[in-house]
């Protein structure tokens, strides 16, 4: 009887082990919000990593995160690293930045699992609002098609983004845009 429960178990280890070779290998999430403030101020708080902690999701599940910049304060080639204990260890570097439209972001994580992923951002004025659209591409390694097997990523990392937008909303709509701040000066 034990040796028919191994080699059961042994069968369904090995179906599990070649169902997750046939799973997508490309990944993508993407959340949007209307948020009530200029695409100004929307994208100045994105495009600027030293406001990263003001919105992001991932900045409150560990507020004990370890931060360090590098590059210019903002735009294209401002980077962003962090180390974390429930975060990892990984880094962010703004690639495009077309002010009040599109940020573009190279995201490589190291910890707990290495990969690599692109971040975008995009703004859209809509009346009084800006429509913004958080969305992450990237590629699975054989780990993370496994994973996908018992752990949806979009409905996790969806919810973070949800939250990350409603914040990023929240931040905006107490910040003037840099013309704004301009023209007062």
């Amino acid at each position: 009887m034990f040796k028919i429960i191994l080699i059961l178990l042994a069968g369904i280890i090995v179906v599990f082990l070649i169902a997750a070779a046939f799973q997508p290998a490309d990944f993508r999430i993407t959340r949007s919000a209307a948020i009530a403030a200029p695409a100004g101020a929307v994208f100045e708080n994105v495009n600027n990593l030293q406001k990263f902690r003001a919105w992001s999701p991932f900045a409150k599940m560990d507020p004990d995160a370890k931060y360090t910049f590098a590059g210019p304060a903002r735009g294209e080639g401002a980077s962003l690293s962090w180390v974390g204990a429930k975060t990892g260890e990984g880094s962010m570097t703004i690639t495009e930045s077309r002010p009040n439209e599109r940020i573009l972001f190279q995201m490589d994580f190291r910890k707990p699992m290495a990969s690599t992923a692109t971040a975008e951002f995009t703004f859209v004025p809509e009346a009084d609002q800006t429509r913004v659209t958080w969305t992450m591409v990237g590629r699975n390694g054989y780990l993370q098609k496994a994973i996908s097997m018992v752990a949806n990523m979009d409905k996790m990392l969806g919810g973070s983004f949800e939250q990350g937008l409603a914040d990023l909303g929240k931040a905006s709509q107490l910040q003037p845009t840099l013309e704004q701040a301009s023209r007062d000066e």
